[in-house]
């Protein structure tokens, strides 16, 4: 029994001392996440700080209630009880007694409505925007585009950054590369930026099925419906990044649909839209132009990789009863007309999503790789798509 008192004393010394070791590596995430976080995010706007106090206000009138009414409760238990010779009170109703317990009630619930009101008021309130932004949820990215203001005409996708090795994990050094990630699934490839001390409105959709467009330390919660129209806005007071999330179940990617917006000061965003209008313009795509085989399957192996291998996986063998195999896939080997039509418009409700957002070099580039990579080179017809093709398919 020693033996075992003295082996279980050491195991669970070294669990402790290998869980705090643990901990002690594990690092907040620069606007998002904190280790150990109980409360809600420390808010950077003026709409967040006011649900904070909501949210703090309400808590504590629920625990003075809950303290008082279960206080009640339990002395009258103690006092009046049977051991004590107690006798029960011989009274049918008391009418001071139920003006009492309506009136106070009545009298909370209209102290915490008011300001409740006037926050949702204010947060529905989205006139007179500096910046207008169009956030479009696809399966599984964020699509922004700049409608109106500083940065207009100004359009890109944002995807999860994290490598895929890291959510994987298959070996050691991926898992040591996953625990020292900070911002491990909260990372995307291009934030939207905006600049600090603007009122920014954010017009919601979605191409495919219902998502969410959320950033805690903004205050800021909308769905984006396919069909309709949302809006929300924010105002940033503080410069810097912060990080929020799809925050409705949208299907198998759900959780790498992160959303991470970067706050400027207005002469950096001024320098952003300068470099990214530049960029966008060096990188625009010509699709009247006839690409080479080579050329397509190169731009078609990263859009691939980008926007497909999260269900039909990097070698194309797909998922078991979720997900098909393009490699020897008969929709991929015959004509490209059929390819072309799924890719515009999606198959089986939803399923299969439509690919619309992409421009047509990427659309002719990722069905030109599909139709040459694996076991599909040379097998199957019409081994090359062009951008005209899609373009064609889209009048």
């Amino acid at each position: 029994m020693k033996r075992y008192h003295a082996f279980a004393a050491q195991f669970g010394g070294a669990l402790l001392a290998s869980m705090a070791g643990a901990a002690s590596a594990v690092e907040n995430s620069p606007g998002g996440p904190a280790v150990n976080q109980l409360n809600l995010h420390p808010p950077v706007t003026q709409i967040a700080a006011d649900i904070h106090g909501l949210h703090w206000m309400m808590l504590i009138i629920c625990t003075v209630i809950f303290v008082l009414v279960f206080g009640v409760m339990f002395y009258s238990i103690f006092k009046h009880r049977r051991s004590k010779g107690a006798q029960s009170a011989n009274f049918h109703e008391s009418v001071t007694v139920e003006i009492i317990w309506t009136v106070i009630p009545f009298l909370i619930v209209i102290g915490m409505a008011i300001p409740a009101t006037k926050t949702v008021v204010a947060m529905k309130d989205t006139s007179n925007a500096d910046l207008t932004i169009k956030a479009t949820g696809y399966q599984w990215k964020w699509g922004y585009d700049y409608l109106k203001g500083e940065g207009e005409g100004i359009g890109f996708l944002s995807a999860l950054a994290t490598p895929r090795n890291q959510i994987d994990a298959q070996s050691a050094e991926d898992v040591k590369a996953r625990q020292e990630n900070t911002n491990y699934l909260i990372e995307v490839d291009n934030p939207l930026v905006v600049p600090v001390g603007k009122k920014i409105r954010i017009v919601t959709t979605a191409n495919d099925v219902i998502h969410a467009w959320m950033v805690p330390a903004f205050g800021v919660k909308q769905d984006a419906i396919p069909g309709f129209v949302r809006d929300t806005w924010f105002k940033a007071e503080k410069v810097g990044e912060y990080r929020g999330q799809c925050a409705e179940l949208c299907g198998k990617d759900h959780a790498f649909m992160p959303i991470v917006v970067k706050v400027v000061s207005a002469e950096d965003y001024t320098k952003w839209v300068d470099a990214k209008k530049k960029e966008l313009a060096a990188q625009a795509d010509d699709p009247s132009k006839t690409y080479t085989v080579d050329e397509l399957k190169a731009r078609g192996e990263k859009v691939y990789n980008a926007n497909c291998a999260a269900c039909h996986q990097a070698t194309g063998k797909g998922v078991a009863g979720a997900f098909p195999a393009l490699d020897g896939d008969a929709v991929v080997l015959g004509e490209k007309a059929k390819q072309i039509d799924v890719l515009l418009n999606g198959q089986g409700n939803g399923k299969m999503p439509a690919w619309k957002q992409l421009n047509d070099v990427e659309l002719a580039a990722v069905a030109t790789y599909t139709r040459q990579a694996w076991g599909n080179a040379g097998k199957g017809k019409d081994p090359v798509v062009q951008p005209a093709d899609f373009t064609a398919a889209r009048k």
